[in-house]
């Protein structure tokens, strides 16, 4: 059964990507506050041993930048690098459903923004209406 609207994004990540807001999520100083303590509570998202190959790439280059995670959020992180290792094994042969995980384990550890990624450098992208004039 399908639900209505975006599902609601955690905490950390709101403060991350500067989409928090006083009047609709409480203060800011009170959402750090419990934000550092869920994260001292779960710890550091650490690779696990057993993740290695293509997933362990796949973890290295998402995971680790993303910063607003916190172990909580191991087991979907684990399940992401490994879909992606077999999405990059075999993309013709992977199927539509497992497309729908992979792109439902990277909505919920936030990584289907690119605004949330550290990657593009501070560059900002040029409008084609309004140059830099």
């Amino acid at each position: 059964m399908a639900t209505r609207g975006a599902k609601p994004k955690p905490a950390k990540l709101r403060l991350v990507d500067g989409t928090h807001r006083n009047t609709r999520h409480g203060e800011s100083e009170k959402a750090v506050e419990e934000t550092e303590a869920a994260a001292a509570a779960f710890g550091k998202l650490k690779k696990p041993a057993s993740v290695k190959g293509a997933a362990a790439a796949a973890w290295k280059r998402y995971i680790d930048p993303a910063g607003w995670l916190d172990g909580s959020r191991e087991p979907a992180a684990i399940a992401f690098c490994e879909l992606w290792k077999e999405f990059q094994f075999n993309p013709t042969g992977f199927p539509a459903s497992k497309h729908g995980q992979l792109r439902a384990y990277m909505a919920e550890l936030g990584l289907t923004d690119e605004r949330n990624r550290g990657d593009h450098g501070g560059k900002k992208e040029e409008d084609e209406f309004f140059g830099s004039d």
